[in-house]
């Protein structure tokens, strides 16, 4: 029985490389004929922030964590709005509530007031899958759509031009042209309660994410992107944004996907989230902190894992906090934890946890669904795109990425001391691999070998549970290959 079980392991592994390298090599292909292989050809010079996606000086850059702090943010700038209100979103619900303040408007009223006052309120939103296979629905979309602008001046279009089982995944609010919001965050509940807080107190589904707030010259890049998708969308030919002053110290790099063939502003896309994190990782010497719904893609896969056989420092750590069960692609994640693993070969370089809500006497999940990067405390991204092959080749995403060191460190130490619930004070002069080998490893693997005997879990943080290899590492590049046009 061992041995029928060794053999379909091994045969699993080698479907598992065959389609991989199938859809590497479909990838490679595919950005070559667009004039994007560069992407993916060997790791050049060490500029994190290179590529052909502009560097803007002169930002301002905050990184709100959880709906606590990014919702009430957002509100606030929609209510100093004096111009223009411009929101993108995968989905947005007419009812959703930025803040839980009593006599808190509805997002609908909110922007309906915010519309009466003289400002522009435009909301694009995805019109929803072709077929109703999952949520948001096409009937779905065009009955948020309506509660919308019915009775109000505010203007609402779906824009239903995605590539096939791909969706407009961007979360972006830009106000006046002078404060952006870009992260993870839509305006729903739909699939989960995105009023969390680093406490995470138990609640149906906690919903971990993050939002970077953004003032000066990047501003008018991310209003430039949405008035490019709005005037192929809605028709109306937006004016060029103004460029704010500076506003900071923060170099910054507006970081997108854009299909090709989708939009006739970019015929031949755009990828340069893609671009950012392989230059990033590639460049990586002591850290690798990802927090991400999804990590599947093959690309990413493999730089890690080269770094983790020939690691450039021994103290060298990638730490990764995911959801225990993503929406979908779980085996998939499973799967590329288990070469990762195996990559690390008993090192301990490696460390991937996830988290969930946690009173003393009750846990309830808490679904990771973040999208950051941070390398070596030097670089740092924040957005909407998750590390698969939807996001970095077939939906549409926006990331802002910077080398502003002290943000970078600071943001890590701030979800750091979230995460293991600890004060910032006691990690910020503790070098990263011992709070990994000190705080993070024995903290996990405590928690997990707790759930393992079926007692009762003391903290939020634990392992993630069983890495798989078989089968399900074949669904990512399966469905990659059977979507990817």
């Amino acid at each position: 029985m061992k041995t029928f079980s060794a053999f379909l392991d091994k045969l699993d592994e080698r479907l598992g490389d065959g389609l991989e390298s199938a859809l590497c090599a479909h990838h490679r292909r595919r950005l070559r004929g667009l004039g994007w292989g560069d992407v993916l050809g060997p790791g050049g010079p060490e500029d994190r922030l290179g590529g052909r996606a502009p560097v803007r000086d002169g930002n301002r850059v905050e990184v709100l964590i959880d709906g606590e702090e990014s919702l009430p943010a957002v509100e606030a700038a929609i209510r100093r709005a004096k111009s223009h209100v411009h929101i993108a979103n995968w989905h947005a619900s007419a009812d959703f509530r930025l803040t839980r303040e009593p006599g808190a408007p509805t997002l609908r009223e909110l922007l309906a007031e915010t519309a009466d006052r003289g400002v522009e309120v435009r909301v694009l939103l995805w019109g929803g899958p072709p077929v109703p296979a999952f949520q948001p629905s096409r009937k779905l979309a065009r009955s948020e759509q309506r509660k919308f602008t019915d009775g109000s001046a505010v203007r609402c279009v779906l824009d239903a031009r995605e590539r096939t089982l791909h969706c407009h995944h961007e979360k972006l609010v830009v106000v006046d042209d002078e404060v952006a919001f870009v992260g993870g965050v839509d305006f729903t509940a739909l699939e989960g309660d995105r009023h969390d807080s680093p406490d995470h107190p138990p609640r149906p589904i906690g919903w971990h994410d993050l939002v970077a707030r953004l003032e000066g010259p990047v501003v008018a890049d991310v209003a430039g992107h949405f008035r490019r998708r709005w005037t192929e969308v809605a028709g109306e030919d937006l004016p060029e944004p103004t460029v704010p002053a500076p506003a900071g110290g923060s170099r910054v790099q507006l970081q997108r996907t854009v299909p090709n063939s989708t939009y006739d502003f970019l015929p031949k896309g755009e990828f340069t989230v893609l671009d950012g994190y392989l230059r990033a990782l590639r460049s990586a010497r002591r850290l690798v902190y990802l927090e991400n719904q999804f990590l599947w893609s093959p690309e990413i896969a493999e730089v890690l894992i080269d770094k983790l056989r020939t690691p450039p420092d021994d103290r060298f750590r990638v730490v990764l906090l995911l959801p225990r069960k993503p929406s979908n692609g779980s085996d998939t994640t499973r799967g590329q934890l288990g070469r990762l693993l195996d990559a690390d070969d008993g090192h301990q370089r490696l460390l991937a946890t996830t988290i969930s809500a946690h009173d003393g006497e009750s846990a309830a999940p808490v679904y990771v669904h973040a999208k950051l990067g941070i390398v070596d405390d030097e670089w740092l991204t924040v957005g909407s795109a998750n590390l698969n092959e939807h996001s970095l080749f077939n939906d549409t995403e926006v990331n802002v990425a910077t080398d502003d060191r002290e943000l970078a460190r600071s943001t890590r130490l701030r979800l750091w001391a979230e995460h293991l619930g600890r004060p910032v004070g006691e990690l910020e002069h503790t070098d990263p691999a011992d709070v990994v080998d000190h705080l993070w490893r024995p903290l996990a693997e405590d928690q997990a070998e707790r759930e393992r005997r079926g007692e009762q879990r003391t903290h939020r943080l634990v392992l993630l549970p069983g890495v798989s290899r078989r089968a399900g590492r074949l669904q990512g590049p399966l469905r990659g290959l059977l979507v990817d046009g």
